[in-house]
């Protein structure tokens, strides 16, 4: 913590870095950056539609963000700016995905991944929105869409190995919400919904939701709604010696959503639906709430500008 702090208080220092998060207030159509703490709040971007995921492009100097829009008219889409909100520009438009949600960014190899919820997909595109794709197709048409256990929600990659990891929610408080990994590339001469080599993680989970993964230490992290005491949780779990059960971090979230990891500084910052912002250290000791009653917050995003 003293280290970030410090690094938060150089500002007169030529290249200094600066710990900010990006917060999603889903009710206000708005996104906030702030200081780690909570400090030095502002509003960044106002109108969205509904945003739901937001990622950060810290060398290119862009944030990009999902907006879930209205599932019934399949109006979802994805939009960049700048770090400070300006020069916005919609780079997947509406139609092209249904209720994007949870997304995420593979820097080198120059893509966009997210969760398309009522769409029952996992997508991704170029940072410019080309080259659009659909990786996992959990359901189509209208009648598997009315079936939360094909929703697809959270997800996060592991460059290591090529997986990519992902959650399929299930309907509320039924126990029904599972995780699931594959390679992040379809294999040869199969489709989005006829791979085979898609395995679950876990099943039985309360309500999964947002993913996060720490890379060097090879521990996936994930917010659980649902009922406690399994939900409204943080979860993890080792990729590699997978537990028979997740470890419960953090307890007594209201609808938690959003996650963001800070590993070298030992942190995560997570959101839930009932506007709080919490901070806990990764194995859930020193957690406490710095942020409450602050809209319906969706996603965060963790970045050194």
């Amino acid at each position: 913590m003293s280290e970030a702090v410090t690094r938060n208080n150089r500002s007169s220092v030529a290249g200094a870095v600066a710990s900010r998060l990006f917060v999603l207030e889903l009710n206000a159509g708005r996104i906030h950056s702030m200081n780690t703490d909570g400090s030095d709040r502002k509003t960044i971007v106002s109108d969205c539609h509904l945003p739901d995921g937001i990622v950060v492009d810290t060398e290119a100097g862009h944030i990009y963000w999902t907006n879930m829009g209205i599932p019934s008219l399949d109006d979802g889409s994805i939009e960049r700016a700048d770090i400070d909100g300006k020069n916005r520009k919609t780079i997947v438009p509406q139609g092209n995905t249904h209720t994007p949600k949870q997304i995420i960014l593979d820097k080198t190899a120059g893509k966009l991944y997210w969760c398309d919820r009522e769409g029952m997909r996992v997508m991704r595109c170029n940072l410019d929105g080309s080259q659009l794709e659909t990786l996992i197709e959990a359901g189509r048409g209208e009648a598997d869409s009315r079936d939360q256990t094909r929703w697809c929600v959270g997800l996060t990659i592991d460059p290591k190995f090529g997986h990519l990891y992902w959650t399929q929610k299930g309907p509320d408080n039924a126990g029904l919400g599972r995780l699931f990994r594959a390679n992040l590339e379809i294999p040869a001469g199969q489709t989005a919904a006829t791979r085979s080599d898609i395995e679950i993680f876990y099943d039985g989970l309360p309500e999964p939701i947002d993913l996060e993964l720490d890379v060097k230490n090879r521990v996936l992290y994930w917010t659980d709604r649902g009922d406690p005491p399994r939900g409204n949780t943080v979860n993890r779990a080792s990729i590699d010696n997978k537990p028979a059960e997740p470890e419960i971090v953090v307890t007594h979230l209201m609808e938690g959503i959003g996650i963001a990891l800070d590993v070298p500084n030992d942190r995560m910052f997570v959101t839930d639906f009932a506007g709080s912002v919490y901070f806990a250290r990764l194995d859930g000791s020193g957690e406490r709430n710095f942020l409450f009653a602050q809209g319906n917050l969706t996603g965060i995003a963790y970045a050194e500008i």
